[in-house]
């Protein structure tokens, strides 16, 4: 099992969308771990861009994070970052799969209202920026996990 970390961007929380892009993961049986909203500070900001510090675009990658609230969601399941990464589609929405969330609901690379995690060394540190080990609840079954239980039993 791996965990990977999503956040729904302000576009994304702005235009309502949280239900739609937390349901496209349950339906594809991954487990949402930990879940909370909160105001990026500038400081998290930094942390989450960090690769990104000195390039032209960073500026405007912090000043967006941080103009609203996000959706931070540590999602579990088997190859969740590949997984999850699919479902959210391409970077840019013209060059995402039809059926992706920023195919589906964007039209600009620069607020294409998700992030998600693109390795697991990314994800344990962008997990950290957002969640104390305290915050996870993954000590829960999803339906998912109880079909596979019995198919699993001998």
């Amino acid at each position: 099992m791996e965990r990977t970390f999503v956040a729904i961007k302000p576009d994304g929380v702005k235009r309502g969308l949280i239900g739609e892009i937390i349901k496209r993961f349950e339906q594809k049986s991954y487990k949402i771990t930990a879940l909370k909203m909160l105001n990026v500070t500038p400081e998290m900001a930094a942390k989450h861009y960090e690769e990104h510090y000195g390039k032209p675009f960073y500026p405007r990658l912090i000043k967006f994070i941080t103009l609203a609230p996000v959706v931070a969601m540590a999602i579990e399941g088997e190859n969740a970052i590949a997984g999850v990464r699919h479902i959210v589609g391409a970077t840019n929405p013209d060059n995402a799969d039809v059926g992706t969330i920023r195919a589906d609901f964007s039209s600009l690379a620069s607020t294409n209202l998700i992030h998600a995690s693109d390795s697991l060394e990314s994800a344990k540190r962008e997990l950290a920026i957002y969640f104390n080990e305290n915050e996870y609840c993954s000590d829960y079954k999803t339906m998912f996990e109880l079909i596979q239980d019995d198919l699993n039993r001998e």
